[in-house]
């Protein structure tokens, strides 16, 4: 191998065997893992030019070094085109993509918490909204003595809540036949007794309240939706064993603003992105000290949403570019299925738009 070519090689393996140990790299631990070939005093040599260079550093003056994000950087674009799955990942994703059925917002939620076990990393995903999607149930549950809290579930798995006043007590046997009169003007039941006109006058009150807020909220949408799990996976990383290295990273996912620029930047490329480290500071200052992979997954080859992976920087990278790709390619082909099959529109949000034609929302 030609000078250059060996430092790169010594640079991707330190990165690689960091990536598995977690641990500072000698040269002597370098060289019983591949480097053979090169001698300790060659190794220590390269350490100190790509020191200087800025891909490594060290912790103490004897101990050994470790990647910088701009070597965990040049590892992950050597690699970007190499992504690989272990069996066990494509089982479990195979056994998702394997589903059929209608509720197309929680199969992507679904898809987002198993990505998140496979991954090991917290996860946000945007998701357009679906059409034809109509209230299945709604439930009713008192908040204080004057307000209460309406559920609405729909025929494709969402789930959203509605606080309502009342200006008056109510009791538990009055809001269960109030959800009775949601059934019936739903035409799925039986129409309720009420036991005065007040009662039949407040029902139809929350009624209305409840279904205008949804049919505005469904039809006028500014932004995506989104849906973050997996924060509790970052616990198990010791580079957030610091409470305020963890909360700083976590303040991300309080800031739905910053995870959606993500997400649509990530959409505007239209490809697998990638932000290690300082590349974070302009896009989510508090997260600087993590890395994110986020990809788009698309319907009928039209572009729906984004997934992405935070977690810290020393991340599998090579596993988690082949775990995204096959992730992207499964759910664009399952809800591709979904919404031909039971014949689905659906749109992207206002805003998206807005920014799509350079105009600001």
């Amino acid at each position: 191998m030609e000078k250059t070519d060996r430092e790169q090689a010594v640079l991707l393996g330190l990165v690689e065997l960091y990536l598995k140990t977690g641990k500072a790299i000698g040269s002597s631990t370098l060289q019983e893992h591949g480097f053979g070939n090169l001698s300790s005093a060659t190794i220590r040599n390269y350490f100190c030019k790509m020191e200087e260079e800025g891909y490594l550093k060290q912790q103490h003056i004897s101990g050994g070094r470790i990647p910088t994000p701009k070597a965990f950087r040049l590892y992950a674009n050597t690699y970007l085109q190499e992504g690989v799955l272990d069996s066990g990942q494509e089982d479990a994703l195979s056994s998702l993509f394997a589903k059929k059925g209608k509720k197309v917002t929680a199969l992507i939620h679904e898809a987002a918490s198993l990505m998140s076990d496979l991954s090991s990393c917290a996860v946000f995903i945007s998701a357009p909204r679906f059409d034809q999607d109509f209230i299945q149930e709604v439930k009713l549950v008192s908040l204080d003595a004057e307000s209460i809290l309406a559920i609405l579930i729909t025929d494709f798995g969402v789930v959203r809540t509605e606080s309502i006043y009342l200006e008056r007590q109510v009791d538990p046997t009055f809001l269960q036949q109030c959800e009775s009169y949601f059934r019936w003007r739903m035409n799925r039941g039986e129409k309720p007794f009420f036991t005065d006109e007040g009662q039949i006058k407040l029902a139809v009150r929350i009624y209305n309240e409840v279904m205008v807020r949804h049919v505005v909220g469904y039809a006028n949408f500014p932004n995506e939706d989104l849906f973050r799990t997996g924060l509790s996976k970052l616990l198990a990383y010791p580079e957030f064993s610091d409470a305020a290295a963890l909360a700083s990273s976590l303040s991300l996912f309080e800031d739905e603003k910053e995870m959606r620029h993500i997400l649509r930047l990530c959409g505007k490329k239209n490809e697998m992105a990638l932000w290690v480290g300082d590349e974070l500071a302009a896009l989510a200052p508090t997260a600087t000290g993590c890395a994110i992979l986020a990809i788009p997954y698309h319907i009928n080859q039209m572009q729906a949403g984004a997934i992405a992976l935070l977690g810290p920087m020393r991340l599998p990278y090579r596993n988690l570019f082949g775990l995204m790709r096959a992730f992207s390619e499964g759910l664009s082909c399952l809800l591709t299925q979904s919404v031909y099959k039971y014949k689905i529109s659906f749109r992207n949000a206002s805003n998206i738009l807005l920014e799509n034609q350079g105009t600001q929302p």
